[in-house]
């Protein structure tokens, strides 16, 4: 009974070092030289300044910004409070939320109720979603170009170049990544 229990012993912490140190290394280890800029988070820097990550949404509210999908997490893109708000379709907290949020964009972004993109008004799973449909960004043209004073023809050719297609052609929907949009926006004169 003895030898039996040592085995296991040296067995569960053989296979906790090996599962739970050596192979998360080794797996670290290769994706930061392989491909650096994704094992480190895929960072954003402007100069010596990080100001964000492409896989993290941010809470741009100002009307000379385009806006982000709602977060559900934490007081509002919280890495460390990630998450869904777990409220199913039928529930009246979440439909009074979409509601609210559909009557914003009529009134901020000048949307038909019935025309808003559903990415506007509802949080991803994660609650922390970089990226919003080519839709949303269209639907924030005229306020950006307004708050920012620019021709909306300018500000539509700089989310056209911003819309990533499906990956492989066929994953995934197209989509905009809104702080790598943002960030491009203050670069332009107006």
């Amino acid at each position: 009974m003895r030898r039996a229990l040592l085995i296991s012993l040296r067995m569960a912490i053989a296979t906790i070092v090996l599962v739970g140190v050596v192979y998360p290394l080794v797996v670290w280890g290769i994706s930061a030289v392989v491909m650096p800029h994704r094992a480190n988070g895929s960072l954003i820097s402007q100069g010596a300044t990080v100001v964000g990550s492409q896989l993290i949404g941010q809470n741009f509210t100002a009307d000379k910004y385009f806006h982000p999908r709602p977060s559900a997490a934490g007081a509002g893109y919280d890495a460390m409070a990630s998450g869904a708000s777990n409220l199913g379709p039928t529930n009246r907290k979440l439909i009074s939320a979409v509601k609210a949020r559909v009557a914003q964009e009529v009134r901020v972004d000048g949307a038909l109720s019935g025309q808003v993109p559903v990415d506007l008004v509802t949080s991803s799973g994660s609650g922390l979603d970089p990226d919003i449909s080519p839709a949303a960004a269209y639907l924030q043209v005229a306020r950006v170009a307004r708050a920012r004073r620019l021709p909306e023809a300018q500000v539509r050719a700089l989310v056209a170049a911003h819309v990533t297609g499906r990956q492989l052609g066929f994953l995934g929907e197209p989509r905009v990544n809104v702080l790598e949009l943002n960030l491009a926006l203050d670069q332009l004169k107006g």
